[in-house]
């Protein structure tokens, strides 16, 4: 991590976070009840709380409490075809959740810089470095293109609401998604230049201000969600 930068909570090594990942898809595959699910949803979103990004794990383990109670619902259903499409429709949305609001807190908080210098001490080869840094860039760069698009078509009365789309679906898809989907192609060929201009494909070892490395903050997150995995896989008639 850099000497002078401020950082917004706390700092955990790129390495660590794709180790994080892994565990939380292990737990979130194996888990043995719906309440083992949410644990897993409150511990990420903890782990979010800790690195700075606070508005985002609380939406994100609200929104978990409504599918949780929706799911609750839809199991006191009658039997029938609609709660088996809904139990799998659901079942689906358990298990992608607590994987997908941890990617999003793993993107926004990893620089391009860090996850680089991180992947090169680790001697991983540039065929996975450079597809992945590519990605970290291209989410944010979307999501800013997405609120441009956004504030334009405001002008114009256009929203991508589903009110709208059903009133009015051939502007809506004409003002909005087609320009989302040009700037998203635009997008991918523009980082992958600059990359590739920037010496991203230069095989000799790379230099870098940021100081990367193992803390105690890393042994203790690793730790916490290796307890989380085994907890689920030892004691899973608990919950």
């Amino acid at each position: 991590m850099s000497n002078g930068e401020k950082r917004r909570g706390l700092w955990i090594d790129p390495r660590t976070k794709i180790l994080l990942l892994l565990l939380c898809v292990l737990s979130a595959t194996m888990a043995p009840s719906l309440l083992y699910e949410m644990l897993v949803v409150a511990l990420v979103a903890c782990f979010g709380t800790a690195c700075g990004k606070i508005r985002y794990s609380i939406i994100g383990i609200i929104v978990y409490g409504v599918f949780y109670l929706l799911t609750q619902a839809v199991l006191q259903m009658p039997s029938g075809n609609v709660q088996v499409m809904l139990i799998a429709f659901l079942g689906l949305v358990h298990k992608v959740y607590p994987c997908g609001i941890l990617s999003g807190i793993i993107i926004s908080t990893t620089k391009v810089g860090e996850f680089l210098s991180a992947m090169n001490r680790s001697h991983i080869s540039q065929k996975i470095v450079i597809p992945v840094a590519v990605m970290l860039r291209y989410v944010p760069t979307i999501r800013e293109n997405w609120h441009f698009i956004k504030d334009a078509m405001r002008m114009r009365d256009v929203s991508p609401n589903l009110k709208n789309f059903i009133l009015h679906p051939a502007m809506t898809i004409e003002c909005i998604y087609v320009p989302l989907m040009m700037a998203a192609s635009k997008t991918a060929d523009e980082l992958t230049v600059a990359s590739v201009t920037r010496g991203i494909e230069n095989p000799t070892q790379r230099t870098s201000y940021v100081r990367i490395g193992f803390g105690i903050a890393d042994l203790i997150v690793v730790l916490a969600f290796l307890a989380m995995f085994l907890v689920g896989q030892f004691y899973g008639e608990v919950f």
